[in-house]
Order: structure tokens, then sequence, then C-alpha cells
């Protein structure tokens, strides 16, 4: 194994230590500024650069914390004290990311199919955030299940892209998180999901091998194989949205009481674990240890899904904390 590599694996094998997982705060600026409008907060620069510094900042969080995905406007911003975020990270053993597609598009030849963009001029932008101390990438490829979808068409220009990008990752000496993701959304059946999910995976590491991506210093960050959201025995809106934190943690826990897995299975999260503190945090300065405390006990949730020891009862800590 060259000494590149063996970085490459080192920090991907940090990526998913015991107990650990990763934070996903890579936003955009548009969909974090409607996250904050919903619970009444002023969508400006400095608001998202408050919110970000109450969750970098959150004590005790590296303990379940491995690895942080910023976006590009979170990674040139600063602490009050003026540290740089991903500086702050760094020195708080928590590793710094970046995401660095740039959306999906419509895909041409096809109204109902996307392709995620981003490829010109990422070499040069790779070279850039790895200086600025990012360690890690991430991609994310966007799958559509429906009436005649995906196309292998659709899927093959995704996995190709997806290789691409991490081809030009390991060049940079950084670790590519691959994220093909086949959407949930319609009411297609939980076979129907498997099918699409192993196709598309089968594609996509079809690729990763003919542009020569080693497995051992790449994160793989598939979708859940789950039924369509739509599907007629799903839950209503309202109770899928009220449970979703706590049924990522089910999940995640019932994955790791599986015997004998070949992999190490972690989480990747966003909304799941920042849910609460942001209802909590509502852009109140008095509010911020609530906030961070309600990170702190979606943190440890998570952590004991990934170790397989997550249970209910859990959480009722919440309520507690809610009320904090």
């Amino acid at each position: 194994m060259s000494k590149d590599l063996a970085a490459l694996e080192h920090t991907a094998r940090e990526m998913v230590a015991e107990g650990k997982g990763v934070l996903a705060a890579d936003e955009s600026a548009g969909t974090m500024s409607k996250r904050l409008e919903h619970v009444g907060v002023e969508p400006n620069e400095e608001n998202r650069r408050r919110w970000r510094e109450l969750l970098f900042t959150t004590e005790g969080i590296e303990e379940q914390i491995s690895g942080i995905i910023l976006f590009d406007e979170t990674m040139r911003q600063t602490a009050a004290d003026g540290t740089p975020f991903p500086e702050l990270l760094t020195e708080r053993g928590i590793i710094p990311g970046i995401k660095v597609d740039t959306g999906a598009h419509p895909l041409a030849g096809s109204s109902k199919e996307k392709v995620t963009e981003g490829l010109d001029g990422l070499r040069e932008r790779l070279a850039e955030y790895s200086e600025m101390g990012a360690r890690f990438c991430k991609w994310r490829a966007v799958i559509t299940t429906g009436d005649g979808i995906p196309t292998d068409y659709c899927i093959h220009v995704n996995a190709h892209a997806l290789a691409r990008y991490a081809a030009l990752c390991r060049e940079a000496g950084m670790v590519p998180i691959v994220e093909p993701e086949c959407l949930m959304d319609g009411d297609h059946t939980i076979l129907r999901s498997f099918v699409v999910t192993t196709t598309t995976l089968h594609q996509v590491f079809h690729e990763l091998r003919e542009q020569h991506v080693a497995y051992e210093g790449m994160v793989l960050k598939p979708n859940m194989v789950m039924s369509g959201y739509d599907a007629p025995y799903q839950a209503g809106v309202q109770e899928v949205a009220d449970l979703s934190d706590q049924l990522a943690s089910a999940h995640l826990n019932a994955m790791n009481q599986v015997e004998n897995l070949p992999w190490e299975v972690t989480f990747s999260y966003g909304r799941a674990l920042l849910g609460l503190s942001l209802e909590t945090w509502r852009g109140e300065d008095a509010n911020v240890p609530a906030a961070q405390a309600a990170l702190r006990h979606r943190s440890r949730l998570t952590a004991a899904a990934r170790r397989g020891e997550y249970s209910e009862d859990m959480e009722q800590e919440r309520e507690a904390v809610s009320a904090a």
C-alpha cells in the first residue's frame, strides 16, 4: 500500500471509529436560511455563523462525532474569537470535511431525473479546501424511483460522476464520501427500493474500479432500504416528522445488531441530530446551553445505536432536555 493510500485509509478509519459517526452540517446558505426562518430566526449570514458556532463548540460531542461536513460558506467563517471553523474543529479532535458537489440538476434527455454537477474546477477547489484544513469530502447523487425510472442512463451518469469525484479526492489526499442516494419519495415497495439500490450500488462500484479508486481510502454513504414515503401502509406525514430522529436511531441500531458485519456501519446525519437543537435555540443566546444539551443528547443516543445499544427508553430523556 502506498504512503498516500495509507494516510487516506487512516482518515477513513478515524471517520468510522467505534461509537462515532459524522455530523452533516453542510446545508447550503439557502437551505439553512429556510430552516432558520422556520424557527423564527432572521436568515442572514451572521445567524448562520452563530448557529454553526453553537454546534462546533458544544462540549463533549467529540466523544460521538468523528467528523463534521461543512458548506463552502461555513468553511470560510470563524468563531467569535476569530478562530477559523476548520481549525476549531481540528483542535477539538473532530475532522473537518467539505461538501463539494454543486447540487442535482435536470438530466439532459429526461424530464424526471437528475444528475449531480460540480466536476468543473473541482481539482482546484479540492486543493484550496485541503489547504484550509479539510480532510474529507462529500458528493451526493440522487436517484429517483417512479414510473419507468430510474433509467440505466441516469444511474450510469451519476455513478460515473461519483467515481470521477472520488478519483480527484484521492489525488488531493482527501477521503471521498461516496453517496448514491436512492430517494424514498414515491409509493414504491421496499422490494422495489432494494432492487434500485442494489442496481445503483453495482454500477457505482463498477465505475469506482474503472477509475482506480481504492475502496480502503473512501467511505460509502448509501441510503437505507425502505418503502416509499407515499406507500399506502406508511405513517402519516406529521407522525413521520415527529419520529424522524428516533427512527434514524432505531434503524441504525438494528443494523448494528446484525452479527458478523463485514463493515463498520455508522451514521452521517444532519436533521436527525440537529432538529431538536435548532428548535431549542431559536436564535436566542440564552437558549445556547439548552440547545447544546439537546445536541449532546441526540449524539449520545445515536452513538448508542452505532454500537447496537440503543433503546426507545432512552428517548424519555428528550422531554427533560426540551424543557431545559
